[in-house]
C-alpha cells in the first residue's frame, strides 16, 4: 500500500491485480504496515454481488469496463473506431515523500497513463495526468477524467450555478443514483461555472463536518461529476471538457490533462476554504508576497466611453484626496471606439480621444502618487475594426460559416500565429510606450464556435492566452493582469496561476454581491476578488443604498471605487475616507487570516470574518441582508479565537451603519471585553438594524 498524509487528511492507495485503487481519501490514518495492511485490505473488501461479474467492485484509479467496473470511465478514446476498450496494467508505482507518480501502459491500445498525485501541507490534493500514444497510427481522445471515492458520510452535494450578474449561487441536493453533471462549454470556466464541486455530510456547515471538494485547476471547457453506483459506491469526478476531434494523439504525442485541485475536511466548509487559501497563499509569486494589494479606482461606471482629459483630472483629483492608489482607464480609449460596436482588435491610442496620446493623463495621474492602469480585451475584435477588415480569416469559425456575434464582436483565434502576435505586439507596444503597472483584461462573449481551420480549439485558445499573459508579465516585470470576463466568467484556479486579480462580478449592487461574494471566496482567497463601493444608485438594479452598506461589502476583498466621485455627497466623502483608511490599516489581516462564516447567523443575515494565524486580531462584519423575522435582535457569536484569551470588541462606528430601529443600543455597545470562549460560546446581543445595513467589528487580543 501507498499512503500519503498530512495533518488532517490521507489517501490510501493498493496496488493488485495489475492496477491501483484507493482504499481511503479522507480524514488522518495513524501509519501501518506489515499485517495492518492486510487487515485494512480485507476489511474494506466488498463482497461479489449475485447478478453481477465475479469480481468484486473496487475503486479504481483508472475505472475500466475490462475490469468489471460498471459506472462512468475515466479514459474513453478509440483508433478510427478500434482499440475502444483498455485494460491497464500498472507498470510502476513510486512513493516520495508525499507524492506518488504512477504509470499505467495497455499493450493492446498502445497507451501509457500516467497519474501524478501530490498531497501539499495544506492537505491539497493536487492530481495530474498524461495519456501518452505508444501506437504508430492516430489515437482519438474523447475524455480523460479524474476521479476519487466518497465515504459513506457523503450523502449531498454542493455545487454552484450563476449567469452574468449573479455568478456562483449555490445549490445542495442529495446525492441520487446515477450519473450527476455539470458541464461548461462556453470555452472559458463561465458564468455558469461550478468553481468546485463539494461532497459532504447533510449535517455539515460552515464551522463543522466533512466535506471532499474537487475542482479543475482550468480556464477553458469543463466537467464535474458525482456517480453513485447501484453496487453503493459513491465517487467525485472532474476533467477538461473535450470537443469531439480535438485531441488526436499521433504517434508519440502527449495529452497532459489540467490539474485537479481536491481537499477533504472534518472540519466544515471553512476548513475546505481554509485548505485552499493556506495552498494558494503557500506560493512563492503569491501577490501579497509581492506587495500589499492596492485601493483601486475603475474608470467603467464612472465615465464609459467618455473620456476627457479634464473630466479624468477632476475624479483622479478627488481619488487623491480619498487615498486611492490605483486608477484604472476603462474601454474606449483606443481605435475607433466610441461606443461597443467597433474598434475591437485595433489596440493603438486614439487620436481622436486622446490627441497627445496617454503620457500626459498617466503622468497627471502618477504625479498624485497614484499607478495607472488599463483596459484591454485582446481575445476578441469587431467587425468594423481595421483588423478585421484585413484579417477576417483570424476569427474562430467553422469554414464557410460566421459565427452569431456577442456584444458586437467576433473571438479571435489566437491559436493562430499572426492574430497572436497581431494582440501581443500592440498591448507590448502601449505598454512599453507608457508607465503602464496594470492592465484589466476582458472577454465579453463565450466561443460559440471555437473551431480553428475545421478543428475545435477550446484547449489551444485558453493555453494560448495563459502563454500571452505570461509573456506580457515576461516583458514586462511587476505588470499585474486583472481577470475579467463579463465580470466574474473566468473566474477559477487555474487562471491563478496567470492573472494577479478577479473582477468578481459586473454586479455591483452590495446586496446582490453578498451571495456572490461569498461563494466566490469559497476556494479563491479574497486578495485575488476584486470588490468595489459603486455609485449611489446601483447601475445594474437601480437600488439606492447607504454607503455604509456599500463600503462593508466592499471591504472583505481586494478594495476599490466603481464610481464618479465627484458626484458623492460630502457624507459620502467621508465614509469613503474611513472605509480606504481602514482597508489600508487591515489588509494584511484581511489577506492572510483564517476564514470564519457563521452559522448562527443566516438566511436574512450573515455574518463572516477573519481571524489571524496568531489569534490576537480578527474582523467580523454582520450585514442585515433583509428586515428581521421578529422584534428581538439577534446573538452573534464569534469563532475562531483563543478561549481563555482576553479580547477588546468594539465596533468601528465611522463605517458601520448609522441608523437604527431601537430606542437604545443593547448594553455592552459600542465596546466589551470578553475571553474567546465567552464571544464563542455567549456572543453579543445586536442592535436592531434596518435592512440593507450593517457592522464591522474590530477585535484584539489584550
Amino acid at each position: 500500500m501507498i499512503h500519503l498524509s498530512q495533518s488532517r487528511s490521507s489517501i490510501i492507495f493498493e496496488e493488485g491485480d495489475e492496477t491501483l485503487s484507493i482504499l481511503h481519501w479522507g480524514k488522518k490514518v495513524a501509519p501501518f504496515n506489515g499485517d495492518g495492511e492486510k487487515a485494512l485490505s480485507a476489511a474494506v473488501h466488498k463482497p461479489h454481488f449475485h447478478g453481477g461479474l465475479d469480481v468484486a467492485p473496487r475503486n479504481l484509479v483508472l475505472r475500466e469496463h475490462s475490469r468489471g467496473f460498471i459506472g462512468h470511465p475515466s479514459l474513453r478514446g478509440h483508433r478510427a473506431g478500434t482499440a475502444a476498450s483498455n485494460r491497464f496494467a500498472l507498470t510502476s508505482a513510486t512513493q516520495r515523500d508525499q507524492t506518488l507518480v504512477a504509470i499505467f501502459s495497455d499493450s493492446i491500445a498502445e497507451l501509457e497513463v500516467e497519474l501524478t498525485y501530490s498531497l501539499t501541507p495544506s492537505d491539497i490534493l493536487l492530481i495530474d495526468g498524461k495519456v501518452t500514444n505508444k501506437g504508430s497510427n492516430d489515437y482519438f481522445l474523447e475524455h480523460f477524467l479524474y476521479w476519487l471515492p466518497l465515504a459513506e458520510q457523503a450523502d449531498q452535494v454542493l455545487d454552484f450555478y450563476g449567469h452574468w450578474t449573479k455568478e456562483r449561487q449555490p445549490q445542495r441536493r442529495d446525492i441520487a443514483y446515477g450519473l450527476t453533471s455539470r458541464e461548461g462549454f462556453e470555452g472559458r470556466s463561465g458564468h455558469d461555472y461550478t468553481i468546485t464541486q463539494i461532497a459532504l455530510n447533510s449535517s455539515t456547515n460552515f464551522r463543522s463536518g466533512q466535506a471532499w471538494s474537487l475542482a479543475m485547476a482550468w480556464s477553458g471547457n469543463n466537467i464535474h461529476h458525482v456517480e453513485r453506483l447501484i453496487d453503493g459506491s459513491k465517487a467525485i469526478g472532474a476533467g477538461e471538457y473535450l470537443l469531439p476531434g480535438e485531441v488526436i494523439l499521433k504517434a508519440g504525442e502527449s495529452y497532459s490533462a489540467p490539474r485537479a485541485v481536491a481537499t477533504f475536511s472534518d472540519q466544515g466548509l471553512d476548513g475546505v476554504t481554509q485548505n485552499h487559501y493556506d495552498w494558494i497563499r503557500s506560493r512563492s509569486n503569491h501577490i501579497t508576497k509581492v506587495r500589499p494589494r492596492p485601493l483601486t479606482l475603475n474608470m467603467w461606471e464612472a465615465v464609459y466611453f467618455n473620456h476627457s482629459f479634464e473630466g479624468i483630472k477632476k475624479i483622479v483629483d478627488r481619488a487623491a484626496e480619498l487615498g486611492v492608489e490605483r486608477v484604472v482607464l476603462d474601454d474606449g480609449w483606443f481605435g475607433s471606439r466610441r461606443n461597443d460596436t467597433l474598434g475591437l482588435g485595433d489596440w493603438v491610442v486614439s487620436k481622436d480621444v486622446w490627441p497627445d496620446g496617454l503620457q500626459p493623463i498617466i503622468k497627471y495621474i502618477n504625479d498624485k502618487g497614484i499607478e495607472f492602469g488599463l483596459w484591454f480585451e485582446g481575445e476578441m475584435v469587431n467587425a468594423d475594426s481595421d483588423l478585421y477588415r484585413a484579417h477576417p480569416d483570424w476569427i474562430l469559425q467553422e469554414p464557410g460559416r460566421i459565427p452569431v456575434e456577442g456584444r458586437w464582436q467576433q473571438v479571435l483565434d489566437l491559436t493562430k500565429e499572426g492574430a497572436y502576435n497581431h494582440v501581443l505586439n500592440q498591448v507590448d507596444a502601449v505598454l512599453s510606450e507608457n508607465n503602464i503597472s496594470y492592465i484589466k483584461w476582458d472577454h465579453n462573449r463565450h466561443l460559440s464556435d471555437p473551431i480553428s481551420d475545421g478543428r475545435p480549439v477550446v484547449r489551444k485558445q485558453t493555453e494560448a492566452v495563459y502563454r500571452l499573459f505570461d509573456e506580457l508579465k515576461r516583458r514586462h516585470p511587476g505588470l499585474e493582469i486583472e481577470s475579467c470576463a463579463s465580470g466574474g466568467g473566468r473566474v477559477d484556479l487555474g487562471m491563478i496561476e496567470h492573472a494577479d486579480r478577479f473582477w468578481t462580478s459586473d454586479q455591483n449592487d452590495p446586496l446582490e454581491r453578498q451571495q456572490i461574494q461569498r461563494w466566490s471566496a469559497m476556494v479563491i482567497p479574497p486578495e485575488f476578488l476584486g470588490t468595489h463601493v459603486g455609485p449611489t444608485v446601483g447601475h445594474q438594479m437601480h437600488r439606492t443604498h447607504d454607503i455604509s452598506f456599500r463600503a462593508l461589502n466592499a471591504l472583505f476583498g481586494h478594495a476599490g471605487i466603481e464610481w464618479n466621485i465627484t458626484e458623492a455627497s460630502d457624507a459620502e466623502i467621508e465614509v469613503l475616507k474611513e472605509y480606504i483608511a481602514f482597508y489600508k490599516n487591515n489588509r494584511d489581516l484581511i489577506h492572510s487570516g483564517d476564514v470564519v462564516r457563521s452559522d448562527v447567523i443566516q438566511g436574512n443575515a450573515q455574518m463572516y470574518g477573519t481571524v489571524s494565524r496568531d489569534e490576537k486580531r480578527a474582523l467580523f462584519t454582520y450585514m442585515q441582508l433583509t428586515s428581521l423575522d421578529n422584534f428581538g435582535p439577534l446573538v452573534a457569536t464569534f469563532d475562531g479565537l483563543s478561549p481563555e484569551t482576553h479580547y477588546r470588541v468594539i465596533v468601528n462606528e465611522k463605517i458601520s451603519a448609522p441608523e437604527f430601529l431601537q430606542k437604545s443600543h443593547p448594553g455592552w455597545w459600542p465596546a466589551v471585553t470578553l475571553t474567546g470562549d465567552q464571544l464563542a460560546n455567549i456572543g453579543l446581543q445586536l442592535p436592531v438594524l434596518r435592512p440593507e445595513s450593517g457592522l464591522i467589528f474590530e477585535i484584539t487580543a489584550l
